[in-house]
């Protein structure tokens, strides 16, 4: 039992640190077998955002010299952010970026790949002229906040074929991919309840108070900006601050509950929940926002076709009291295992004496822990470890013209289903489901809009 543990616990490190995760070991050398890796990829920068700056160019760049890909223009309807994109890429490598005011403009520029971190509900629709373009797509989570926009992205990819990956880095960590191999392995023993929180204390979340005091609207293309959404008068906060505001985000649900919920998914390998019950409020920060502050949603998960089987999974999260933190617990009858402290015990599990009683046999999980990320200490480091080994994956796989990313376009659409039942149940007071012939959450008998 010692040994198969071990080689277990060895062959998921090796996969996920290797092969799965975008063979972080190959060297520069390895590159020039490939077909094609002698062709320059060129990358079109799809709105300069924070998360772009701070993490997404970083890891770009790390790996952009060693497998011929570069950033050759920046795309964004504010000049502001143009300009501030060819400062930045002016600053941090000495070369010079080509602009486009808008995606029209972008298209025409031929590039053959794009990082998109734009606003969230504007990612699945961008994601689907992209493909139609020609281009593959690194695109930032949440993939959609309404199933009419979760549909268009993914019959675009579909019909297309291009090589995307969503921006859902845990698909990347050698810790989780260890998870879902034991997980799938059967040694865990059926999971039974899942319990996920994400609390912070933070009131300036998402608020941009001095980008808002100084933003015009002749500066940016406030029509382009809403894309499908409902047409209303020029509001400088849904512009800057849009993960406050619904329709334009869903605040929680797809900025922090996507990530977890992710792995739900992926464990289990279901592709969405059978149901949705949430509730929540705007309850410390009165500062105009119209997405809850505090919410919890309850999901029932199992197979689409057998009610008998399944489990539950709870999820919470609060931005006015940051006790408890970020955790990921998985539960079965033998024990848990537990994302936060990547340990896998006995916790909870059936006792021997207990079982005895009921005539049945115990099952107890052993103690061990899973693999860590490996953290890398060369001068370039790029982004943190997990948005690193995510971005070199999506770099190997549009170099090989592989659409078989550790984060495909199915995660995205998954993750965005049970954010929508979420959504769905919050403004409705309404249990949510989704319908599989016609590709949309219901809530009370009725389609979710907005």
């Amino acid at each position: 039992m010692e040994n198969s543990r071990r080689q277990f616990i060895k062959k998921s490190a090796i996969g996920a640190a290797g092969i799965t995760i975008g063979g972080l070991g190959m060297s520069a050398k390895s590159y020039g077998n490939i077909m094609g890796a002698n062709d320059k990829v060129r990358v079109g920068i799809l709105g300069f955002s924070n998360r772009f700056k701070g993490s997404l160019g970083k890891a770009f760049l790390k790996y952009a010299d060693e497998m011929n890909f570069e950033f050759f223009t920046v795309c964004d309807i504010w000049n502001r952010r143009r300009d501030e994109g060819q400062a930045w890429y002016k600053e941090t490598t000495g070369g010079k970026l080509d602009t486009a005011r808008n995606t029209d403009e972008l298209w025409g520029q031929k590039p053959d790949a794009v990082i998109l971190s734009t606003a969230d509900f504007q990612h699945a629709l961008l994601t689907a002229e992209a493909v139609r373009a020609g281009a593959d797509v690194y695109c930032e989570k949440p993939f959609a906040e309404t199933m009419d926009d979760a549909n268009e992205g993914l019959k675009a990819v579909k019909e297309t074929g291009k090589v995307i990956t969503i921006g859902s880095q845990r698909r990347s960590g050698p810790n989780y991919h260890a998870a879902h191999d034991y997980i799938q392995s059967g040694k865990f023993g059926n999971i039974i309840a899942v319990e996920m929180t994400w609390n912070v204390n933070q009131p300036g979340r998402w608020r941009l108070p001095h980008l808002t005091s100084q933003i015009k609207e002749s500066d940016t293309d406030w029509k382009r900006y809403l894309m499908n959404r409902p047409y209303e008068p020029w509001d400088a906060r849904k512009y800057l601050e849009y993960r406050l505001f619904w329709p334009y985000s869903s605040g929680i649900p797809g900025q922090w509950m996507a990530h977890q919920i992710d792995t739900v998914h992926w464990f289990s390998h279901l592709p969405h929940p059978r149901s949705a019950v949430a509730n929540g409020g705007i309850y410390m920060w009165k500062d105009g926002r119209t997405n809850f502050d505090t919410m919890t949603a309850v999901f029932d998960y199992g197979p689409l076709d057998n009610m008998d089987e399944g489990f539950q999974v709870i999820y919470s999260s609060r931005q006015n009291n940051s006790s408890g933190g970020t955790k990921e617990w998985y539960f079965s009858n033998g024990g848990k295992l537990d994302l936060d402290t990547n340990k896998v015990n006995s916790d909870g599990g059936l006792r021997e004496n207990h079982a005895k009683a009921m005539g049945m046999k115990p099952f107890l999980l052993e103690d061990f822990e899973l693999p860590q990320m490996k953290v890398e200490t060369d001068a370039d480091t790029g982004s943190d470890p997990l948005t690193n080994a995510h971005m070199k994956n999506w770099m190997e796989c549009v170099r090989k013209g592989d659409p078989k990313t550790n984060a495909p376009v199915e995660a995205g659409y998954s993750h965005s289903i049970a954010n929508i039942m979420v959504t769905a149940a919050l403004r409705t007071g309404q249990r949510a489901t989704f319908d599989e012939k016609t590709k949309q959450v219901m809530a009370g008998g009725k389609v979710f809009k907005y």
